[in-house]
């Protein structure tokens, strides 16, 4: 039997929207100090001739924003869960610099993760030409994206440009989910923190299975502390791979499980400079449609950042929990590794085909 927390959650996490009206400590902006120290450190490494890999927090130092980068780490581990942030350098910025500049500051808050067929480490959401190979992923469709988790412990968006209908973004607590439904359907639950299966959109590599095999619980918990992982698409596609999909009741209970997050959504617009940074264990993130593009010059374009934190979470399981849904073909490797070659390579597993959690943390 999973262990199922059967008390409710009382922290930050478990907000409503009306608890961000009230509190918006979440919400951060960059002084002119913090774009001036980005711009430095971006014209210092390429006056070195650093590639975006080898940018790392000794060579990118940020010491003027020192203040602000510790709201965000704050506001990530034991906050809200999430991080808005203002007025970073894209405006007449070429989108190499832009780059340089995003992957230097994510740096200093965790370890950057490749995320896609590319292997790429900064992912574009976009449905233009800088749109990277995905699988079978829809990221930067145009349609509405539904609520859901990233692969890694935090995802960044950077929004570089937005279409003239200008889509906002969308956050709900999956804390303040877990508590809804342990008030309102405490039954479901079992079913949950059994979890399921997770597709790999067809970006597995050579000798990896298509989907994970395993369960994936949709929520665990450690000394209290509970974790999600849902994107109904990847659980979908994998129950759907079996041929027989979704059984009646896990349908009904992720129609409730959507029904209440969309319900606690909190939406905000989302403009051009701003980076929005999720902890992927205690936020749902999504967005509203928009219409697609007439030229590539009026796409949305976003850069997207995976990364992981050290100290972020205890989990249940660390190799299913934090890995289990990451590391599969080309994605969940660090930039160190990049350097070193992903050709040929697949990511260590436990005998049960579970990711291996490595004692090397710099190996990670």
């Amino acid at each position: 039997m999973p262990d199922i927390l059967r008390e409710m959650i009382r922290e930050p996490t478990a907000w409503t929207p009306a608890d961000l009206a009230r509190d918006r400590s979440w919400d951060l902006a960059l002084e002119r100090k913090d774009v001036e120290g980005l711009l430095d450190a971006a014209a210092a490494t390429k006056t070195a001739g650093l590639g975006l890999a080898e940018i790392s927090p000794s060579n990118f130092p940020l010491p003027r924003s020192a203040a602000v980068l510790s709201a965000i780490r704050e506001e990530l581990v034991s906050g809200r869960g999430f991080a808005l942030l203002h007025g970073f350098p894209t405006k007449d910025c070429p989108l190499e610099d832009v780059e340089r500049m995003y992957w230097g500051l994510c740096a200093q808050l965790g370890v950057g993760l490749t995320q896609n067929s590319d292997g790429t480490l900064i992912h574009y959401v976009t449905e233009g030409k800088l749109r990277p190979n995905q699988g079978t992923r829809a990221v930067g469709d145009p349609g509405r994206v539904t609520l859901h988790v990233d692969l890694s412990d935090v995802v960044s968006l950077l929004c570089v440009r937005q279409p003239e209908d200008s889509p906002h973004s969308r956050l709900s607590s999956s804390t303040t989910l877990h508590n809804e439904l342990l008030a309102r359907h405490p039954e479901m639950l079992e079913r949950l923190y059994e979890g399921f299966v997770w597709d790999r959109q067809n970006e597995h590599g050579e000798g990896e299975t298509p989907t994970t095999g395993y369960r994936v619980p949709f929520f665990s918990q450690k000394n209290g502390k509970v974790s999600c992982r849902y994107n109904r698409t990847w659980m979908r596609k994998a129950a759907e791979r079996t041929g027989t999909g979704f059984s009646a009741q896990d349908s009904a209970i992720l129609d409730t499980i959507d029904e209440i997050t969309h319900a606690n959504a909190f939406e905000f617009p989302f403009e051009p400079g701003d980076i929005q940074f999720a902890n992927n264990y205690v936020m749902l993130h999504g967005r509203a449609p928009h219409a697609p593009a007439q030229t590539e010059e009026t796409t949305r374009l976003l850069m997207r950042i995976w990364f992981n934190m050290d100290g972020i979470r205890e989990f249940a399981d660390e190799g299913i929990v934090r890995y289990g849904v990451m590391r599969h073909g080309r994605l969940g490797w660090t930039a160190r590794q990049l350097m070193d070659g992903l050709e040929g390579r697949l990511h260590l597993r436990r005998a049960d085909g579970v990711p291996a959690v490595r004692t090397d943390k710099m190996a990670d």
